[in-house]
């Protein structure tokens, strides 16, 4: 499994802007992040689903 890094997510995500991000995550459109020391990382495999379900 691929964890990608908050700027590695704005990449796939088209360049989206960081609270864009954090809304679309707190009204479950996007997975909420795991926290890996004091940094925050999403599962590549949930953001592809969560792309693919909302492009449905």
């Amino acid at each position: 499994m691929r964890y990608l890094t908050f700027s590695d997510l704005q990449k796939k995500l088209g360049g989206r802007g960081r609270t864009t991000i954090y809304r679309d995550v707190e009204l479950g459109r996007l997975p909420k992040p795991v926290k890996i020391g004091g940094r925050l990382y999403w599962a590549e495999t949930d953001i592809d689903a969560a792309i693919a379900a909302h492009a449905a």
